[in-house]
């Protein structure tokens, strides 16, 4: 039987906990950064657990 592959895009995306969580990082941090408020770029920086919704489709690109 093939191998399933994993999506390039995904393993960029996410990160896998040791306890089997997926990690993602926050929206709108990436650029334009100089006029957005240091609140809002401090409330955007830590990376947050995937919603159980989104788990299961995630954990499928990743091939886990």
């Amino acid at each position: 039987m093939p191998k399933m592959k994993t999506h390039s895009g995904a393993k960029k995306r996410f990160r896998l906990t040791g306890t089997g969580k997926i990690k993602r990082r926050r929206a709108n941090r990436a650029h334009y950064n100089e006029w957005k408020s240091s609140t809002l770029t401090r409330r955007l920086k830590p990376e947050v657990v995937l919603s159980d919704a989104d788990t299961k489709k995630i954990k499928k690109l990743l091939a886990k």
